[in-house]
């Protein structure tokens, strides 16, 4: 699976890079499972993966659970993440956008504002990729349409993604 992605994931990890040596950060969201990954990839970043580095800027926009609940009763659960986009985003950051249908609504408005701020954005996605898929600048699709077998797709994907990365910065 992965020698079929890997020409896409060297890329995202080449887009992430770049935005990091120019001081930007990674912002990653997603639901359910995918808000777990995105934590999960945060904390892969932050701290370390593998390898002794310095601390990378990445950001989990799922874990702040005063902000989703506010921005959910106060503008919708679909603004949730594009709230926040809005927030802490400047032009040359990275949103990590994952849904495993590639069809979450806020997920998609998050992309699309990330967009439009130029921000670059990176679909994490599986069946068909979805609307995610078309408008996200950049995608990686796990060539799956059931959900537990694209989450575990999606898992080896960030654990490559994450040791690319880390591997620019180790000692």
């Amino acid at each position: 699976m992965i020698s079929q992605m890997w020409d896409k994931i060297e890329k995202a990890a080449k887009i992430i890079i770049d935005s990091f040596e120019k001081g930007g950060k990674l912002m990653i969201c997603g639901n359910g499972g995918s808000a777990a990954d995105a934590q999960h990839i945060a904390a892969e970043l932050v701290a370390r993966f593998k390898k002794e580095r310095k601390a990378l800027p990445a950001i989990a926009l799922t874990t702040n659970t005063s902000i989703l609940t506010a921005v959910s009763n106060d503008y919708g659960y679909d603004v949730t993440f594009k709230r926040q986009v809005e927030a802490l985003a400047k032009k040359g950051d990275v949103l990590l956008a994952i849904s495993t249908s590639g069809n979450a609504k806020n997920v998609l408005e998050a992309v699309k504002f990330a967009d439009k701020i130029g921000v670059k954005t990176i679909a994490l996605t599986g069946g068909t990729g979805g609307a995610l898929a078309k408008i996200a600048k950049f995608s990686i699709i796990a060539p799956s349409g059931d959900t537990p077998r694209i989450q575990e797709s999606h898992m080896v994907i960030y654990h490559t993604l994450c040791e690319l990365i880390e591997n620019e910065y180790a000692r």
